[in-house]
């Protein structure tokens, strides 16, 4: 386990995961990826599929449809994988909680290791939150 969390620090490569949400911290989470703020200059590499994932970027309330999928999805990552929630939905529920159609936040389906709170979050926070999180890792 030492040498597979050592070289998670060096190379981070992440998947996002949208589960249907207004679309604003999917823009924010993309705007990580443009060269002003440059999130690969701590390693950290966009992926296409979840199966190569390190790191889990997960937006948007879950609703009752996206559930299992979103389950699906974390079982079908590479072990260790690590899951940021991002924004208020995917925190708590944000504006959607309650709803006949939610499922919850983040956490009561998946593990959620880190949390980066906000509607939407800026960018810096993002890639602040990421970095602390593998940080912690020994």
């Amino acid at each position: 386990m030492k040498l597979k969390t050592w070289g998670l620090k060096k190379s981070i490569w992440v998947f996002h995961v949208s589960s249907g949400a207004c679309n604003n911290c999917d823009i924010e989470v993309l705007d990580c990826l443009t060269p002003k703020f440059d999130i690969e200059r701590f390693g950290m590499v966009l992926v296409g599929s979840v199966r190569h994932a390190d790191v889990l970027l997960c937006c948007g309330a879950i609703t009752r449809q996206s559930a299992p999928r979103i389950k699906r999805l974390y079982e079908q990552a590479a072990k260790p994988c690590f899951v940021v929630a991002i924004g208020g939905c995917a925190c708590s529920g944000g504006i959607f909680k309650g709803s006949y159609s939610i499922a919850g936040p983040y956490d009561k389906i998946i593990p959620v290791h880190a949390y980066i709170p906000g509607c939407p979050p800026k960018p810096e926070a993002i890639i602040a939150g990421v970095v602390k999180l593998l940080s912690t890792l020994k």
